[in-house]
């Protein structure tokens, strides 16, 4: 094995697909003498991992040499062809099972599916709202009146950006940068990421800010940008029932949830051709694999927009 791993250094892709082929194989009889597999189990493993090794080829790669990027590329590359989260998972599981195999053969130190989120099955998403839907939910509030007016430019926000509704509740005027036009966020497990805003959002939140929010503040002072009447933080209670009360006056049938918003920021930007691995870093997922839930309404692109045009740009 050691004289096959000096070989390797530049040698042709058939070789390099000889070799991947020549570990799956031993890894395959490997777990057949340990745990008795079926035929169809091992031949599912066989062609997820030959799979990852004719990609990986093309790099001029064995399976044994892939790193995490290589995985997320291979991930991804399936998501966007349409391969479903239970799927992806299966795949998964196989790559993370043959690279525990070679690090306890000595063939490598680490194992590159270690950090790589397992897709979550069997939680769909709610019907995600049509951009009509969203248009009449956003025109819902009665912005002449302070309140309304907040909600209006909580609403845009959300479908502007796909923030989390924890994020937008906790949201500070000092995370908004309207000179570069982002907003700054530290998300999931302190990560930050910076989020662009697009003329429409930025228009309904100086506005907001100018005028309204003073007004439902009075004397009081708070950092958070959207004050309760009382001056407090607002909860994820209160305005999940402000989203209720909206959806109900815009005749929204759709089973709604505190996240419906962020769904259809990221259905639609996909619908309109935007790359997965850009709403990823916009929804502050650290992998791919968790944005693929998503990708189950990108199939429908609309045929007539191209790019990666934003919903509310």
């Amino acid at each position: 094995m050691d004289d096959m791993t000096t070989n390797q250094q530049n040698t042709p892709k058939s070789e390099t697909v000889a070799r991947s082929e020549e570990l799956v194989d031993r890894f395959l009889d490997a777990i057949w003498m340990e745990r008795g597999l079926s035929q169809n189990t091992l031949g599912a493993y066989r062609a997820d991992l030959m799979t990852l090794g004719r990609g990986l080829s093309r790099q001029e790669k064995s399976i044994d040499k892939a790193d995490k990027a290589d995985l997320l590329a291979f991930i991804a590359g399936r998501v966007e062809g349409g391969a479903k989260p239970r799927s992806t998972a299966r795949q998964l599981s196989s790559f993370r099972r043959f690279f525990r195999y070679i690090m306890r053969e000595g063939l490598r130190a680490s194992d590159p599916t270690a950090d790589i989120e397992m897709p979550r099955i069997g939680r769909s998403l709610p019907k995600t709202l049509t951009e009509e839907e969203v248009e009449a939910l956003l025109n819902a509030p009665n912005t002449e009146e302070p309140l309304g007016h907040r909600d209006r430019t909580m609403l845009e926000l959300l479908y502007a950006t796909g923030l989390r509704v924890s994020e937008l509740i906790n949201l500070r005027q000092s995370q908004i940068n309207f000179n570069q036009g982002v907003l700054r966020i530290i998300g999931k497990g302190d990560r930050e990421r910076l989020i662009p805003l697009g003329d429409e959002s930025q228009r309904w939140l100086q506005d907001f800010i100018d005028g309204p929010r003073m007004e439902i503040l009075l004397e009081r002072q708070t950092d958070y940008l959207f004050p309760t009447r009382r001056g407090n933080r607002m909860t994820r209670q209160a305005f999940w029932h402000i989203i209720k009360r909206y959806a109900e006056k815009a005749n929204i049938r759709n089973k709604l949830s505190p996240h419906s918003l962020r769904h259809a920021f990221a259905t639609h930007l996909l619908n309109r051709g935007a790359d997965l691995r850009v709403v990823q870093l916009l929804l502050g997922h650290s992998d791919l694999s968790t944005t693929q839930i998503y990708t189950h309404v990108a199939r429908e692109r609309l045929k007539d927009l191209h790019g990666e045009h934003h919903p509310r740009g």
